[in-house]
Formats: structure tokens, sequence, C-alpha cells
């Protein structure tokens, strides 16, 4: 007797693993727009499952608990926005502080055009130690990237730990700064921002890049 797509765990032409990948994307999906409107302690099992249109058991099919679920929308959100700024900085101009304002740029901008973005990456989130881990990991995680797209231009004499912590200065008052900015602390529009960040990013840049050939 042949065997049925049931039978081999296809149903409706999918498998069970690309069914159960659809059910956690929904979930991830529904546990985002609830962070990003709401804030991540309003995120909660039953919460996430009734916007997903999943019963309770799907949940626990993919996550341990409300904070596995939040590490997902966290590095959904991180990754993309490191896909992003890695894409914009690759698609600028030769040069490296063209490619810091265009990775700047797309950061920015993409944090006005979906607000929820800003809550999530840039919200309190104090009580919760997963989250607050998180953000420090990506703190490093940002600084590793720049200084990975900035390495083509720098002298080669440089001191690679004094280089690491004016990154890492830099890149936590840029953090600092867009909180400020997207609490409503400071008033300008997006291209200010990106302006004033990269003026001050050429300013500290400049001890460590290599001189243009003549």
């Amino acid at each position: 007797m042949a065997t049925t797509g049931a039978r081999r765990g296809i149903y409706a032409g999918r498998s069970t693993e690309q069914r159960r990948a659809e059910r956690r994307g929904k979930l991830v999906d529904a546990a985002f727009e609830i962070w990003g409107d709401q804030g991540w302690s309003a995120v909660s099992m039953r919460g996430v499952c009734a916007r997903a249109a999943l019963t309770d058991r799907y949940f626990y099919e993919s996550f341990a608990d409300v904070d596995a679920l939040l590490t997902a929308v966290w590095e959904r959100v991180r990754d993309n926005a490191i896909q992003r700024v890695v894409e914009a900085a690759l698609h600028a101009p030769s040069d490296p502080i063209e490619r810091l304002r265009a990775a700047l740029a797309v950061f920015v901008h993409d944090l006005t055009e979906d607000p929820r973005l800003g809550r999530i990456g840039f919200g309190d989130h104090t009580g919760n130690a997963v989250l607050e881990r998180l953000r420090k990991e990506a703190l490093q995680q940002f600084t590793d990237l720049l200084i990975e797209l900035g390495q083509p231009y720098l002298r080669r004499d440089i001191d690679p730990i004094d280089f690491r912590m004016s990154v890492l200065l830099g890149i936590g008052g840029f953090i600092e700064l867009v909180t400020a900015w997207l609490g409503g602390a400071i008033e300008v529009d997006a291209d200010r921002i990106v302006d004033h960040t990269t003026t001050l990013g050429a300013d500290m840049a400049a001890r460590y890049l290599a001189q243009p050939a003549t």
C-alpha cells in the first residue's frame, strides 16, 4: 500500500518541521508586537498564544518559558539590525567616514520608521536579568562589528586595546544618546542625530585611520 503524505509527516504540502517553524514564527511575531507596543513585561504565554491563534502546547513546543521567547525576539531584532548596518556600510562609498554615516543613517532611520524597534532595543529592561544580559552582549557585538568594518582603514601601529576602548566608548555614548532621543529628552530629527554622531565618530577615528596614499 502506498505511504500517504500524512504518514510521511507531510501536511498540506508542508513537512512537520516546516509547520513547527511557522508556528514558532507566529509566536515570535506576536511577542514582537506586544513587546513593541506595551513593553517586555506585557509579554505572557497566554497573551502571545491568543494573538498568534495557537494553543498553549504549541508555545512549549518551541520555548521553555517567556524569557526564551523574549530572547528570540531580541535576537531577531539584533540580527536584522546587524544585517541592515553591514549592507548599508558595504554599499556606501569606500571611505570609512562615509561608511560610518551610512551605517548610522540606516540604523537611526529604522527606529523612526518602526518605533517598536526602539522600544525593544532601547526600552527599560530593568527587572529582567536575561534582557539586561542580552543588552550588554549587544554592546560588545556591535563593538566587534565596527572594529571589523574599520579594520581595512586603520594604521598598522595602533594599540588594539586602545582602539577597542575608544570604539566601546563611542558605541556606549551613541546608545545613551539614542535612548535619550527616543525618550524625548532631546528634540531633534533623525538626520541631526546621524550628522552629530558621524562628526564625533570622525574626530575619534582620526587618531587611528591610515592616511590616504598620495
